[in-house]
């Protein structure tokens, strides 16, 4: 098998899609630095990606909300192995509920952890790439950011600004003639993580992922892709696609489609769930989030997969984005007929 010799920092790094792409990296021979919060669970994932084929892989516990912090991540994948090819922004946390039910601070942690949180990654890693004229940034935004949601706006607002925070940087580096440094975007749909149990929930209401649901090894593998082939912008499963081209095509029926689909089935109407901060404070111990059963002691998934409520809403979102699909291309069509009819 082929090995790799990329130096990648991934933040994020203890669950999830970083956890997922820690992996999956690991077993391509690649040296890692993995940041986090969660300290112990950090060093677990760095020994099982060393046993997996990594080259190294360090754990590096990190607040990416601390500018400090992050140049301190910068400077030991640096001292360590004398560069930086890729670095990875994975970090996120959000909180559920309306906007006036959320609490200022809880809003403004959320966006300190995922729009500073990724500035800060990417102007450490631009920093070294920068005047070696090589590198690859990988920011992951979400399907949200062009088809925004009701109840989770802050976590919205950060997604939204991460994608034109890579926009920008792309600008900027084209300008400055860093044609061999890369800024990708990454457009996942709804992916099986610990995101929904680890989320705050000020909603009263429990939050499950909105079908269909990808894994997170699938945002891997668009990671893994993006190292040996950048591009602008990477979608993760075809309904993050859908509802990118929906956003552009026909946003006010995108707005009145979204509104009630994620009342109805992002948040239970049967299930309550207690007020809570989740982890945008402070992370949740290991054992709380651990919803892997195949004996890694991880939490790669969330458990939302092989259900028969996630089966049932995978088929309603599909109708939905197929319904929408065909409603927006009927009004552009029609709306274009007019206007050849009534033109001089």
């Amino acid at each position: 098998m082929e090995r790799w010799d990329e130096v990648v920092v991934i933040t994020g790094a203890s669950s999830g899609v970083g956890r997922a792409t820690a992996e999956a990296l690991a077993r391509k021979g690649c040296t890692l630095l993995l940041a986090a919060r969660r300290g112990d669970e950090l060093v677990d994932v760095a020994r099982r990606c060393r046993e997996s084929g990594a080259r190294d892989a360090i754990a590096v516990p990190t607040d990416v909300a601390d500018t400090e912090a992050v140049e301190r991540l910068a400077r030991r994948a640096e001292e360590a192995f004398g560069r930086i090819d890729v670095w990875v922004n994975c970090a996120a946390v959000a909180a559920f509920g309306p906007l006036a039910e959320v609490p200022p601070d809880i809003f403004r942690r959320i966006i300190e952890t995922n729009v500073l949180g990724c500035v800060n990654g990417a102007r450490a890693a631009l920093r070294t790439m920068s005047p070696r004229g090589s590198g690859t940034v990988i920011n992951f935004s979400s399907a949200v950011a062009p088809a925004p949601v009701p109840y989770n706006t802050a976590y919205v607002l950060s997604k939204a600004a991460i994608r034109s925070f890579g926009a920008t940087l792309r600008q900027e580096l084209r300008l400055a003639g860093r044609r061999g440094v890369h800024v990708c975007t990454v457009i996942p749909a709804s992916l099986d993580t610990p995101f929904f149990t680890v989320a705050g929930n000020y909603s009263g209401r429990k939050a499950f992922p909105i079908a269909p649901v990808y894994t997170a090894e699938r945002a891997a593998r668009t990671v893994l892709s993006l190292v040996r082939g950048p591009r602008r912008e990477a979608f993760v499963g075809p309904a993050a696609g859908a509802l990118d081209v929906l956003s552009r095509v026909s946003p006010g029926l995108l707005e009145r489609l979204l509104g009630p689909l994620t009342d109805r089935a992002q948040l239970s109407r049967r299930e309550s769930a207690p007020r809570s901060a989740g982890s945008v404070q402070h992370p949740f111990p290991a054992d709380a989030v651990d919803a892997d059963d195949s004996g890694r002691g991880g939490a790669v998934d969330g458990g939302w997969h092989g259900r028969r409520r996630t089966a049932l809403r995978r088929a309603a979102a599909g109708t939905s984005v197929t319904a929408a699909a065909v409603l927006a291309a009927w009004g552009v069509s029609s709306s274009r007929g007019g206007r050849g009819r009534a033109g001089p």
